[in-house]
Order: C-alpha cells, then structure tokens, then sequence
C-alpha cells in the first residue's frame, strides 16, 4: 500500500456514483433498514466476508412476532464482492434481546472470531460477546463469551465493535454511552425502552480496548478507555463519534471512519466523518467542520487492486440500504 503524503489536510471524498446495492431493506419505508456492514477479504479463498444487519420498525408485524428494530444480523459470503450469500445468521429471538447491532468478523488462530452487539435483556444496556467457529457457518450462540458490558467499561453501554489485528494481538473499537450525572429517575428512564441513544441523556466515543486472543479483553472504566471523544458543542459530531474502520495511512500512520451526528435527534442518520492517529490511541479530525460522507456504518477493504467501500445509506422513501462502492483509490491511499 502507498499513500501521496501522511494525511494533514482532508482527502477528497470518493465517488459512490457508480455504487452497487448489496442489501435492500425488507419493504420500501422509514424504519427497514438493511445495513451496518463490516467486511473481510480473505486473498487465499479469493472471497469477501460481509456481517450486515436487518431491522424493523418498532412493533412492526405481529406482537407475538416479536421481529422489531435490529431483528436479524447475518454472515455472508461473496466472490465478487457485491453479490452476497448467507452463511449463518441470528435472530435477536435468539439471544433473548430487544435488539442487535453491528456484529464483527476477524480470521484468526487458525479459525473465525465474531463480535456480537446487542442489548443485554437482564440490564437493558448494551454490550459485546464473542463466538469462535472453525468456519463462518459454525458459530453456535451457546458458546458465547462476554467481551465488554456496560458495568465493567464504567458506562451506559457498549457496541459496534470494530476489530483490527496489530502487533500480535488484537484491538477492538467500540461505542460507549458516557452519560452525565443521573438521577434514579433519569438512569431507569434512559434504559426503560433499551435504546439510550435516543434519549439524549448521554454521549457516544469510542473507546479502545485490546487483547491477546480477541476473547479476553482489558479496558480501563470510564473516560480512561476513549480515543476518540465526541465533537465541541454545537459541531456536527457532538453527540457521537463512532470509529468504524481503521486503515494504515501508507507513512506508518492510520486513518479512521466515523459517524457523528450533532445530537440525538440525528441517531439514525449518522454522517461519515474522517480522523488520522499516529498511535490508534489518540486521533486527529480531519473533518471539524462538517461530514466527509452522507452514509453511515462505513467499512473498506482492499482486494485485487482497489478498494471495497461498504456502507449504509438512506433512501428517498426513508428506508436504508446496504452498498458497495469499488473505487481505484481511496482517501488519497491506493490497495
């Protein structure tokens, strides 16, 4: 990989004119989504592994259904990297949850790792568990193990990891809800409907986590653990800051994605911003000012010679869909 310079100045945005759809939502209206993707390439199977979510409206369907909000997330598999099938799946039924979120993948020790985010039915906030599987098909939901919650990260909760292998080990970026002083009142209030983005009452960092196998993982409670914190008041990314993918910036440096919104309001319309580390532990914004893309839960990968951006993007009819753009360069990088 090569780069024009290390990043000082905000690269110019990709073309994603030519973007293909990977993943339609369920039904043409507000509320379907398909999206949240996170995407592997795999140079010896010559193949891509994509992790992408289903959701619903809340109380769509049948009460006894139960398939509201991030209802079903899945694993699929793709030789040309736009058309995708499933190879194993979970529905939030399963693991007894209101709802789930991003999910991860990472090829590692010989067999697959998989981050779980989802809202923990017991305390209603949410946190990340991890499967290990000698193939994507094998997960088995019995052998989970906890990763990070939000009792033991001093937060509101904890999700939409992102995992990159880096020295040997493995680290994890996560969102977390760091709240202000709440009242009883306000703590019951902010996790009565198991979906505290949307109450304002808290903020959303990212926070770094690592670990040796990609199972155990060590983070310091509270503040202590972020890395890229939430924008001044009144810009674009105050209220979230959600670090989706990191790449190396080709002069020994990394580049991030990330979605902010300016307030609660704005929690299903993220919009993609762009930040630059030395470290992975302290990050630079290249986007104070405004947003670098208009999708959100942005992944990219290289493979045969360009770049794969996945993301997720909002319809004119108020449904999100799941896209590919294959691009030559990418943030001023070439694969």
């Amino acid at each position: 990989m090569t780069a024009k310079a290390h990043p000082t100045a905000l690269p110019a945005a990709p073309d994603l004119s030519g973007s293909a759809l990977v993943r339609a939502p369920e039904r043409p209206e507000p509320g379907y989504w398909a999206g949240c993707p996170s995407v592997r390439y795999e140079p010896d199977h010559d193949r891509f592994l994509l992790t992408y979510r289903e959701r619903r409206p809340r109380a769509a369907g049948p009460a006894a259904d139960g398939r509201d909000r991030g209802w079903r997330c899945a694993v699929a598999e793709s030789h040309d990297g736009v058309e995708f099938r499933d190879l194993w799946s979970v529905e939030r039924a399963d693991l007894g949850s209101p709802s789930m979120e991003r999910f991860a993948l990472l090829r590692r020790d010989g067999g697959y790792l998989l981050h779980l985010s989802y809202v923990d039915p017991v305390d209603r906030r949410w946190r990340i568990d991890a499967l290990r599987a000698g193939t994507p098909e094998a997960f088995d939901l019995a052998t989970r193990t906890p990763v990070l919650t939000a009792a033991d990260t001093g937060t509101e909760g904890v999700k939409d990891p992102y995992l990159l292998e880096h020295d040997g080990g493995v680290r994890l970026f996560a969102t977390v809800s760091r709240a202000r002083a709440f009242s009883p009142e306000e703590q019951a209030r902010a996790h009565a409907a198991a979906d505290i983005h949307t109450t304002g009452l808290t903020v959303q960092p990212t926070a770094l986590a690592g670990s040796t196998d990609g199972l155990r993982f060590t983070a310091p409670p509270g503040r202590a653990a972020e890395v890229l914190d939430v924008g001044p008041a009144g810009a674009w990314d105050a209220y979230e800051s959600r670090i989706t993918a990191v790449l190396p910036d080709g002069s020994g440096g990394w580049l991030a994605l990330y979605d902010g919104s300016a307030d609660a309001s704005g929690n299903y319309e993220e919009r993609c911003g762009l930040a630059a580390s030395a470290d992975l532990r302290e990050w630079h914004r290249l986007t104070p000012d405004g947003p670098w893309l208009d999708v959100r839960y942005a992944d990219v990968v290289g493979a045969r010679g360009r770049w794969y951006l996945y993301y997720e993007q909002t319809r004119p009819d108020g449904a999100h869909e799941l896209r590919v753009a294959v691009l030559d360069e990418f943030a001023g990088l070439r694969p």
